[in-house]
């Protein structure tokens, strides 16, 4: 059995969706930080004005994102529903980064140390979120709000919108050849879709 298997195995059944509530205290102990943080919105609610994410933490993991690799020790801080829905698709990989697991079956991770080297996990003072972008995005989903911090990260996610944008640029230049099939779409620009998937928009626009 691997080691998610495992660990979702040693939640108690009433760890889903519905176990994560405001006031509820969620305690972090993973490979990377122990913390806590208490949550005041209801998972999937009262998101920022102008914050509207086309695709859920759960969707992501579900559909294929980061090679399968990203939350693997995380199991015990998200809800299980979230990593049951990923191991039922095969799209988590306990063992390696697996590019195959990737809807778009492309390379699409580099290590932490060299995001951080590039500059491309900016930690502002008091950032918990180690990890980037996409912990945070889990963080607020469930419910945590960092004032600041969330700031931040949605300006982040609104500046990544420049990747459709060049979809869709690419489309006029096609014009009648555009793809218009998902088949077809997952043969154009596959990178920069699965990027805009590990960024929670949709790929397939």
């Amino acid at each position: 059995m691997s080691t998610i298997k495992k660990m979702l195995h040693s939640l108690p059944k009433s760890h889903t969706i519905k176990w994560y509530k405001p006031g509820r205290l969620i305690r972090v102990s993973d490979k990377m930080q122990k913390y806590s943080y208490t949550l005041e919105a209801k998972p999937g609610k009262k998101f920022a004005a102008g914050f509207r994410p086309q695709k859920s933490p759960a969707q992501m993991l579900r559909l294929g994102i980061f090679e399968g690799k990203y939350l693997n020790d995380c199991v015990k801080e998200f809800p299980r529903e979230w990593f049951i829905g990923a191991l039922k698709k095969g799209k988590l990989s306990p063992e390696r980064a697996d590019p195959s697991i990737n809807l778009f079956g492309v390379k699409s991770r580099l290590s932490l140390q060299k995001w951080r080297q590039n500059g491309w996990i900016p930690i502002a003072p008091g950032d918990p979120d180690v990890r980037g972008w996409f912990q945070w995005y889990c963080r607020y989903w469930i419910g945590r709000r960092l004032p600041g911090i969330d700031e931040i990260q949605i300006a982040r996610w609104r500046a990544f919108a420049r990747h459709a944008g060049q979809i869709l640029a690419s489309y006029r230049r096609l014009g009648a050849a555009r793809p218009r099939t998902r088949a077809e779409k997952r043969q154009h620009r596959a990178r920069q879709r699965q990027a805009l998937l590990q960024w929670a928009y949709d790929p397939y626009l």
